[in-house]
């Protein structure tokens, strides 16, 4: 396995002044995240707010992931765009700043078919030698690529060694474990973490551990352990945080839950505003129930 455990799909913070990206308070969420045991790091990917990212300061944030990963953990970068040029370009920054493998959803802005995604993910793998991460997330692709679709590609991709399951439906973990049994396969989504690890997930890339890491390392050592009970306990603290994940504001609600816990959140870049009253409130009781004590 390549991407084994918990790995952070991790924000990327702004200076609250000048808005550019922050790597002196990046490396500082970095080092407490690898203090806390996770197991890799995923940046630029929606978490990391890419696309308000310039060339530049996609480099920086990945070079700053590596420098603090300082080869303890693989780092991921999300290369995903709209044409396999572009994704090629950031394939190739990615490869420059020392990234391990790299991330990819089906093309943006495009409901590519399945000939179409099979080809976007070749055109792309054939020209990096970085393993593939495939990202299936329909709500933010507009394609939902099928268990059968994932198989075909991680087939006639070799490069693919990976997916990122973020449909939300935990009976594809098996479905995929079933039809592509070489492929590491990662639950992509925070509110149902548990339910695929009893699956058969070998991996979380996850939101939420940018703010808790150590209860997600905790909840992945259970499942590992067969320890249900105390999984289920932790989970139930997490899943509060963990279901703002599918939402469009997850960066806003996790900015805010970093700087609640001892992280650095800060500000969001536009389009995106600043939480109002009601989602605050909202973000206010899913940190309460973190900070709850366990009940096993």
């Amino acid at each position: 396995m390549r991407f084994p455990g918990i790995i952070p799909a991790v924000t990327t913070p702004f200076d609250a002044t000048t808005g550019a990206v922050d790597p002196d308070a990046f490396e500082r969420n970095l080092a407490a995240l690898l203090d806390a045991g996770v197991h890799g790091f995923v940046a630029t990917g929606t978490m990391g707010e890419a696309a308000s990212l310039s060339p530049e300061e996609r480099r920086l944030v990945i070079e700053t992931a590596v420098r603090a990963a300082a080869g303890r953990v693989p780092v991921i970068a999300g290369v995903s765009s709209g044409t396999p040029a572009t994704s090629i370009g950031y394939a190739a920054d990615a490869a420059a700043a020392g990234a391990d493998a790299i991330m990819l959803l089906p093309p943006l802005g495009y409901r590519a078919d399945a000939r179409e995604t099979v080809a976007f993910y070749r055109t792309v793998a054939d020209a990096t030698a970085l393993p593939l991460m495939a990202y299936n997330n329909p709500e933010a692709s507009g394609v939902d690529m099928a268990p059968a679709m994932i198989a075909q590609i991680a087939a006639e991709v070799e490069q693919v060694v990976a997916v990122k399951e973020c449909s939300g439906d935990a009976r594809r973990i098996a479905a995929l474990l079933n039809t592509a049994p070489d492929l590491e396969v990662l639950v992509g989504g925070d509110d149902w973490a548990l339910e695929g690890f009893a699956a058969g997930a070998t991996g979380w890339v996850t939101g939420v551990a940018d703010c808790a890491p150590s209860e997600c390392v905790e909840l992945y050592d259970a499942c590992r352990a067969a320890d249900l009970e105390r999984a289920r306990a932790i989970y139930g603290r997490l899943l509060p945080l963990a279901r703002l994940d599918m939402t469009p504001k997850l960066v806003q609600f996790f900015k805010g839950a970093q700087d609640a816990l001892g992280f650095v959140g800060g500000p969001v870049r536009p389009p995106r505003l600043a939480l109002d009253d009601a989602d605050r409130a909202i973000l206010d009781a899913a940190v309460a129930a973190l900070r709850a004590p366990a009940v096993v």
